[in-house]
């Protein structure tokens, strides 16, 4: 007997996209839709607009994670 499948998001994983959704790229973060949205407002994930929608170019994910890198660690 089959295991039944779940449903699933549309892949992410696609590196040849070039805008993803705020969503898209809360996913390939690992973090909450919200959290991605604030993120964007506050200009810490670059964003483009096209036409009425939000986009975020591919590339600034990982551009968001060095620059996360390179942040000093906030002493304890």
């Amino acid at each position: 007997m089959a295991e039944p499948r779940l449903a699933t998001a549309p892949e992410t994983s696609d590196r040849s996209l070039v805008l993803l959704t705020v969503e898209e790229a809360a996913r390939r973060l690992r973090i909450g839709r919200t959290t991605c949205f604030r993120l964007v407002l506050a200009g810490e994930i670059e964003s483009v607009t096209v036409g009425r929608l939000r986009r975020v170019p591919a590339d600034a994910v990982p551009a968001y994670v060095a620059k996360l890198r390179h942040r000093p660690a906030h002493a304890a």
